[in-house]
């Protein structure tokens, strides 16, 4: 067992589930990006720093600088995630008494989500609520559909996904070109 394990374990244990639960629903589970070079791509008003992997980050702001162009405005809302972060939103969500059913629909469980590799992103772009599906219906989203491919980015959770997790029209992951 490591660190990461004893993260996992400790917090599905306190909601009554285990690993398995989410294996047996086809989630993959993701190596933290800790130990790798992450790249910082941007740093909001209050500071807060938004990381990606070397590749991912070069891509995202080419990314991000052609929607510019193309006069639509892109905004990083999420990149990197720990281990340790993604277990306090879930902790967070599951103090509030929300159900597992509910927290797994919408967040994935530590060491299980994409934004541990250090290559997703959650995007929004203004006069959108953030992290919301209201942002399918912004002209950034359009833009993102039709050329992310050519950076090397797809929507992991469109609906009715394999995961079982709501659409996410927000999420994006780098795969390389």
């Amino acid at each position: 067992m490591n660190d990461v394990d004893d993260i996992v374990d400790g917090l599905l244990g306190e909601m009554g589930l285990c690993v398995g639960y989410f294996l047996e629903r086809g989630l993959v589970r993701f190596a933290d990006a800790a130990a790798v070079d992450l790249v910082v791509v941007q740093v909001d008003a209050d500071g807060r720093e938004y990381e990606l992997l070397g590749d991912a980050a070069r891509a995202w702001l080419e990314m991000q600088d052609a929607a510019r162009a193309d006069g639509y405005e892109l905004e990083l809302v999420s990149g990197y995630r720990s281990v340790e972060r993604q277990a306090e939103i879930v902790r967070r969500k599951f103090m509030r008494g929300l159900s597992v059913e509910e927290i797994f629909a919408v967040s994935a469980p530590p060491g299980f989500s994409e934004h541990h590799t250090g290559r997703a992103v959650d995007v929004s772009t203004p006069g959108y609520a953030v992290l919301e599906e209201e942002f399918e219906d912004s002209d950034a989203f359009g833009w993102l559909c039709e050329n992310a491919g050519r950076f090397g980015f797809t929507m992991t959770y469109g609906r009715g996904n394999e995961y079982g997790y709501l659409y996410e029209p927000w999420h994006w992951v780098y795969g390389g070109v």
